[in-house]
């Protein structure tokens, strides 16, 4: 943009805002107005493709906080100051706060660090904005790593690599897929957030994935080789123990997360499983078992250390 424009266009009065809009709503203003005055919905509207690009354009320079102040700050000064003197002000900018150093100052940081060595290096091409956009993936995407295709309204479809073991709200950025620039720099990027699905078996713990596993009573008591599922492939095979307790958590090396890190374990917390309905003849098979076990109280432990005995 050259220099003379940040005192000649009023960006506000262009987005139809207030000086003091909010971030949020001066993005919310700013998307209505490109959906409105959009080129590819307006083909063969001159008026149209023009109006865009100055809305695009104020955007570009009020959504940059620090770009915002200087405009600001520039806007401030008047719009007399540029037709003569060192840079366009009397004095060499002696009306400046700082004298004329503090007003190259303002220069240097505002159009890149062309200084005052002439007006040809300013207002340079702008990058376009960013764009975000969420994005909901299945479990086993965010484990494996997926492609999506995302579809735009501003048209044509961008692909998005998701990388294996992201997690849920974290961020994937596709350079050059934002808001296109004003005036023929670089585009913006696109943010995608992604959110992870629940999965209805397996939970997530680090690189580790967690499942719980219901055994019975009888394979928790004398032992068995249980089949556990694992994310995206076949059952493995997991050896109970006799005299596994209920919460004990087996581990299968290598069926969890795979990252740059290394690989992950999958951790199979078991769960005993106790049977709602008995028959009669089955109780008292329970109740004969009972009599050959010791007489242990199971819980003198538990109220031992809460001081009850």
């Amino acid at each position: 943009m050259a220099s003379q424009d940040w005192f000649e266009k009023d960006f506000y009065k262009i987005l139809g805002v207030t000086k003091d809009v909010s971030d949020a709503e001066l993005k919310k203003v700013y998307r209505k107005l490109a959906r409105e005055f959009h080129p590819d919905s307006n083909q063969g509207n001159p008026k149209a493709e023009a109006r865009f690009k100055e809305i695009s354009e104020a955007y570009s320079v009020l959504s940059d906080k620090e770009q915002r102040a200087e405009y600001d700050q520039m806007r401030a000064m008047g719009p007399g100051g540029f037709s003569g003197g060192r840079g366009g002000f009397p004095g060499g900018g002696a009306g400046f706060p700082g004298g004329a150093a503090g007003f190259e100052d303002v220069f240097s940081n505002l159009f890149g660090g062309g200084g005052m060595g002439g007006f040809g290096g300013f207002g340079g091409p702008q990058r376009g904005a960013d764009m975000t956009h969420r994005a909901t993936i299945d479990f086993i995407d965010s484990i494996k790593g997926t492609t999506l295709k995302l579809n735009f309204d501003r048209g044509g479809a961008v692909q998005v690599k998701i990388p294996a073991g992201i997690t849920d709200g974290q961020k994937v950025k596709v350079r050059g897929k934002g808001q296109p620039s004003p005036n023929g720099g670089e585009p913006g990027d696109l943010l995608v957030t992604v959110i992870v699905k629940p999965h209805p078996v397996f939970v997530r713990d680090g690189s580790n994935l967690r499942v719980t596993v219901p055994v019975t009573f009888v394979e928790a008591s004398i032992g068995a080789t249980i089949q556990v599922p694992t994310l995206g492939g076949e059952p493995v095979k997991l050896k109970v123990a006799p005299g596994t307790p209920n919460g004990r958590v087996l581990r299968v090396k290598g069926k969890g997360v795979e990252s740059s890190k290394g690989i992950g374990d999958l951790l199979a917390t078991v769960e005993i499983a106790v049977p709602s309905h008995l028959s009669d003849k089955a109780k008292k098979k329970l109740e004969e078992f009972n009599e050959l076990i010791p007489q242990e109280d199971p819980r003198e432990d538990l109220l031992l250390r809460a001081g009850l005995l």
